[in-house]
């Protein structure tokens, strides 16, 4: 009982978070979006599209749950999702978001809280 209630209460924060993210676009220019804001270039729909990246590795690789969106191999990480592409429009980086929400509301709901996973990309104790 306790952890469907412990579940349920995180996920709900989680939902909650997500669309905070979102938010920040709402009534930005794209100038805005995409400004780098950081040394390294990252910029607000580099964190959409980051965090996105992190979401669908986290609840889909590490509960062997893989995302049907194309991600880069963990190991070939070179920090380009913390900006956005030239090529990649608001809308297709949003899209990718929520369509992550949905693998990974769908890997939430399926497993119980206590689910063991594997993160590849830790290295072993």
């Amino acid at each position: 009982m306790f952890d469907d209630f412990a579940k349920d209460n995180l996920h709900g924060r989680l939902r909650r978070d997500r669309e905070a993210l979102l938010w920040k676009l709402d009534g930005l220019s794209e100038y805005d979006a995409r400004r780098p804001l950081t040394a390294t270039g990252t910029n607000l729909l580099g964190l959409v599209k980051h965090v996105a990246t992190v979401e669908a590795r986290y609840f889909g690789e590490v509960f062997d749950r893989p995302s049907s969106e194309p991600l880069p191999r963990w190991q070939d990480s070179d920090g380009s999702d913390l900006w956005a592409a030239e090529d990649e429009t608001r809308d297709q980086i949003v899209g990718f978001y929520r369509r992550t929400w949905e693998h990974s509301d769908a890997t939430i709901t399926a497993l119980p809280l206590d689910a063991p996973g594997h993160v590849p990309w830790w290295p072993d104790p």
